[in-house]
């Protein structure tokens, strides 16, 4: 025999039984670090989406804090181009509301021919009175820059000569008519860089921030702000655009980047674990395979160890509590050993026969048990069964029972089986079963609750209808159908007078009155139609479409079914509906289209007065469009101040002298010209703007006053329009009070159409107030709108207005004629002047001049103007020379 040798730990380990468990291990390893990595990588992509998120709104407010301060200069460079001759007095109080505008200019300064002229402050830069950049070698090459590129420059940060950083901005400035403009000189400003960092949060406590580039005059580039080691760790950047220039925005978490994630450890932890988890089980199967062949070897070995192999059977079998019977089938004779008599708590008073094990089944099993037990013997198989006995003392107890017949030596038929008690097997069994019932009965009702709340989130909780995200979804599946052939048409629908109800009868008659909608909506509409609200009393139809006249006759009786009056706690509420029609053309069309065409339909027919159907087509999408593009242009001319004051003169019908003029807003188009007010109006309303083209041509109005008396040119009075959006304003006296308005000399023209309801506390507050500023109330177009003699009395105007409608047919006929002179007797008697528009000629004049009339406005001596072209006509009296 050759000698055994002990096997080595590393050999037993590279054994076939531990092969699996050595590759596990090494993919577990492999794939950790991986893990690991990936961990890293994502915690890093994390981090740096954080610190750009924190840097992108202090970059947006720099670029808006340094754009702002230029647009602020801008619009005192505008006003210098209208003034020229502009003195330091005058530029001072311009630049004086830039720099209160939350802004972080620091100075400006003027330099008409290029010499500093003007300068504000003044206190402490007095010094740069009289600078000639031309001759300043620190300063003429960015002012030449500008003054050859024709457009701003900035340059920056640089050291000031007064301390602390700023940049330096520098505007060319020409005045004169477009074709024939000149240069007029420079204008500076200086922005403080500091306020500009702090104001724009730069000093953020969770990151470090670090800022190069370049600027307008093509120098820079280098770091300039914050530590310049931030460019060299990997930082997040972000670029800040400025006018002809841009910066590098860098930053990174306060204190630099993480070595390591925060949950590194934990995600170590979870991968060590989770190997552990597979590798084991391996190493414990491997080794359980190790010892399964060296006991087959063992086996092999020796036949000898069949006997202590049956010994430790024998002990098993003890140790399991199994009890072993045995039944001569023949001679009926049963063997039971001590653990069978145990489990059926039976002694030693046993006959050991059948009957003893017959009589101690339980009467429910007894029929089944021994039907079974007479069939294996019928037919020589296995035996295989449970059943439960009753012992002596009631105990109930749940058997197992196996066996198999064979001959005995004897020749006699013989069966021979083991018992084991499973009442602990069988109450668990129980137990699970109840609690697969009991999970079973709880899936079934999150099956339930999950139907409930997809309901819910895809219908109107109040009227159950299907709601917006059930319409969306149902439009993306009709759109995806390749095989839909039928047309659709949608219906949008709108209830007129519903705010109304809910505002004065609450939201509970409101909820009524939106349910009563959709029973009428579900009855009028078919039954495969989509009846769906979308918001608020908004709904929406979706049916088949059966052509224009179908779907006009279904909003037709929708729209007689909804004017009903319904009743609710005793009161009628009365209700209306508009109703936007839209087809498809082609069942290939976008139904998403169709839906906003329905909607543009219902806007059409709420602006032609409500409760009314229309449909949709191509010549009402264009007039939406045009109205559309006209509001857009609106919106970019108030930002281009393209909104301009023009004056029309009023006339003393004795002396022609001119007693004041009106201020009216004419627009002038980049493309279209000059535009009156009838080109922008009713759009300009509509999107609620007319308020500030208001605000634009008072400002221009009151600029005006003051360059005409500093050009020697006197005008009595202006009047400019308000219009009642204005009036109602709660900050209208605020922004009164901020302007610079002479005593005696604005006058606000209201129209008479204007509702001077005493209830009404803020229009009849800011009439107070304007008067107390020094602002007289005319009424404007009176004549033609709701002013009676009471509210004459009661608002005290200081003119009134006689609308141009009333005064043309003065020359033809005699009842005007005679209401006129009414108007002029009923102003005079009240002490207010009379001013009649419309004088289209001198026979007007005259007889308006035998009314007495108090003042003359019209064609007859001027039209409207531009503030250059009054000054001529009142400096030349032009209208005289006519």
């Amino acid at each position: 025999m050759k000698p055994h040798h002990a096997m080595s730990p590393l050999s037993r380990f590279l054994t076939p039984s531990y092969l699996p468990a050595v590759i596990a291990a090494l993919v577990v390893v492999v794939a950790g670090v991986l893990a690991d990595n990936q961990n890293r990588i994502v915690s890093e992509a994390r981090l740096r989406s954080e610190v750009a998120d924190a840097l992108n709104p202090i970059r947006s407010s720099l670029e808006s804090s340094v754009n702002g301060n230029i647009q602020l200069v801008r619009g005192l460079i505008a006003t210098i181009e209208t003034e020229p001759d502009m003195q330091q007095q005058r530029f001072g109080e311009l630049a004086r509301s830039v720099f209160g505008a939350g802004s972080q200019l620091r100075n400006i300064a003027a330099a008409p021919g290029l010499v500093v002229a003007m300068v504000y402050p003044l206190t402490g830069n007095e010094k740069a009175i009289g600078l000639d950049y031309r001759t300043n070698d620190k300063q003429r090459s960015s002012v030449m820059r500008a003054v050859a590129s024709g457009e701003m420059v900035l340059a920056g940060p640089v050291d000031l000569v007064q301390g602390g950083r700023g940049l330096i901005g520098r505007f060319p400035v020409t005045t004169g008519p477009e074709g024939g403009r000149r240069f007029w000189g420079v204008v500076s400003a200086v922005i403080d860089v500091d306020r500009l960092y702090r104001d724009s949060g730069l000093s953020s406590p969770a990151l470090d921030i670090a800022i190069a580039g370049r600027d307008g005059t093509g120098r820079g580039g280098p770091h300039f702000f914050g530590d310049p080691a931030i460019f060299e760790n990997a930082p997040v950047e972000m670029s800040v655009s400025l006018p002809g220039g841009s910066w590098r925005m860098a930053a990174i978490p306060k204190g630099g980047w993480p070595t390591t994630p925060q949950n590194a450890w934990q995600v170590r932890f979870l991968i060590a674990f989770g190997g552990l988890m597979i590798v084991a089980p391996m190493i414990v199967a491997g080794r359980l395979m190790a010892e399964r062949q060296a006991n087959f070897r063992a086996l092999r070995q020796s036949k000898d160890q069949l006997q202590e192999l049956s010994h430790r059977l024998r002990i098993a079998l003890d140790t399991s509590k199994i009890g072993i019977w045995e039944l001569d089938v023949d001679s009926g004779t049963l063997l039971w050993d001590s653990r069978m008599k145990e489990l059926y708590g039976i002694g030693s008073s046993m006959r050991e026969v059948y009957e003893d094990w017959r009589n101690t089944l339980h009467p429910d099993d007894l029929a089944r048990a021994e039907a079974e037990f007479a069939g294996t013997l019928a037919t020589g198989g296995a035996y295989n069964t449970e059943f439960r006995i009753r012992l002596p003392d009631g105990e109930v107890r749940h058997i197992r029972a196996i066996g198999s017949t064979y001959a005995g030596t004897n020749g006699n038929r013989k069966i021979v089986g083991v018992n084991w008690d499973v009442t602990a097997d069988v109450k668990t069994r129980a137990t699970l079963s109840e609690a697969k019932r009991l999970a079973e009965a709880h899936s079934a009702e999150l099956e339930a609750a999950r139907h409930r709340m997809e309901f819910n989130a895809l219908h109107d909780p109040l009227t159950g209808l299907p709601n917006r995200r059930f319409l969306d979804q149902i439009l993306f599946d009709r759109s995806r159908r390749a095989d839909a052939k039928a047309k659709i048409s949608i219906f949008h629908i709108d209830l007129d007078r519903f705010k109304q109800i809910n505002d004065t009868m609450g939201h509970a008659a409101g909820d009524e009155i939106l349910k009563h909608a959709a029973s009428l909506l579900r009855d009028n509409a078919r039954q495969d139609d989509f009846v769906a609200r979308i918001g608020g009393d908004e709904f929406v139809i979706i049916r088949a479409s059966g052509g224009c006249d179908e779907d006009a006759a279904l909003a037709s009786r929708v729209i007689e079914a909804m004017s009903v009056p319904v009743r609710y706690e005793d009161q009628e509420c009365r209700i209306g509906v508009s109703i936007g029609i839209a087809a498809q053309t082609d069942a290939a069309d976008d139904l998403s289209q169709v839906l906003v065409n329905a909607d543009i339909a219902l806007y059409e027919a709420k602006r032609r007065g409500r409760n009314r159907h229309e449909t949709f087509t191509g010549a009402l999408k264009t007039a939406v469009l045009q109205t559309k593009q006209t509001a857009d242009e609106i919106l970019r001319g108030l930002e281009q101040n393209e909104f301009v004051a023009y004056f029309q003169p009023q006339f003393c019908p004795s002396s022609l002298d001119i007693i004041g003029v009106e201020a009216l807003a004419r627009w002038d188009h980049p493309t279209k010209g000059l535009l009156g007010p009838h080109a922008f109006l009713k759009t300009a309303e509509d999107i609620n703007v007319v308020a500030a083209i208001d605000q634009k041509i008072l400002e221009q109005a009151l600029f005006q006053i003051y360059r005409w008396e500093a050009n020697g040119i006197y005008v009595p009075k202006v009047s400019v329009n308000l219009s009642y959006p204005r009036l109602r304003d709660e900050g209208l006296i605020a922004r009164l009070e901020e302007l610079s308005i002479p005593e005696g000399r604005l006058s606000f023209e209201l129209l008479e159409s204007i509702s001077f309801d005493e209830n009404d506390v803020t229009v009849m507050s800011n009439i107070r107030r304007i008067k107390e500023l020094g602002i007289d109330i005319e009424i404007d177009d009176f004549g033609t709108g709701y002013a009676s003699i009471l509210s004459l009395l009661k608002l005290t105007p200081r003119r009134l207005k006689i609308d141009r409608q009333l005064v043309l047919p003065i020359l033809s006929s005699p009842a005007e004629r005679r209401l006129v002179a009414s108007i002029i007797d009923i102003g005079t008697s009240l002490g207010i002047e009379v001013i009649a528009e419309g004088v289209e000629t001198l026979e007007h004049a005259r007889i308006l001049k035998e009314m007495e009339c108090h003042g003359l406005q019209g064609y007859a001596f001027a039209r409207p103007m531009n503030a250059n072209d009054l000054a001529t006509f009142v400096f030349e009296r032009r209208w005289r020379a006519a």
